[in-house]
């Protein structure tokens, strides 16, 4: 039995989820800032949060946007890790769960991650898990109101069937 598993968010996480973020500021920023609205984040339709097989505690979570279906098939992820939860192999076991959800549920052909280049725990994690570094996109996204550079992480479903 795993030690973790992904769910979707309902409503009731609100609280946890708030004070998780409260929690980890020191440890997302400057990569990532909390939500601006907890009851839209909550609402996102890929939004899965990463929790403790024993205890149900939220401990991360991922996102899977802006799926772009067609000729793609591909999508953008995003994940964070909550204090005092990362750097204990949890994040590398839900992006397993994530990308079969990805590749095998919502049959996506490719997944991308768009990653600051300091961010070397984020870097770890991906290429871990197959990613394979692409590009290089100068003032990609505006975080923090402060444009940054992001490198481009992909993996491809290789089983993927139209």
């Amino acid at each position: 039995m795993s030690t973790v598993y992904l769910r979707k968010p309902q409503d009731s996480d609100l609280i946890e989820v708030e004070s998780a973020y409260k929690n980890s500021e020191s440890l997302h920023q400057p990569w990532t800032y909390p939500p601006s609205n907890f009851q839209n984040y909550l609402q996102q339709e890929g939004r899965y949060f990463l929790c403790l097989t024993a205890t149900h505690q939220i401990i991360g979570t991922f996102n899977i946007s802006n799926i772009v279906r067609g000729h793609f098939h591909s999508a953008y992820l995003g994940y964070e890790a909550f204090h005092p939860y990362q750097a204990h192999g949890y994040m590398r076991l839900g992006l397993n769960l994530l990308l079969h959800e990805a590749f095998h549920v919502l049959n996506l052909h490719r997944l991308e991650a768009n990653i600051q280049p300091e961010n070397l725990a984020s870097i770890r994690l991906v290429a871990g898990a197959g990613f394979v570094k692409e590009g290089f996109s100068k003032q990609y996204l505006n975080i923090g109101s402060e444009w940054k550079d992001h490198e481009r992480w992909a993996i491809i479903n290789e089983d993927w069937a139209g």
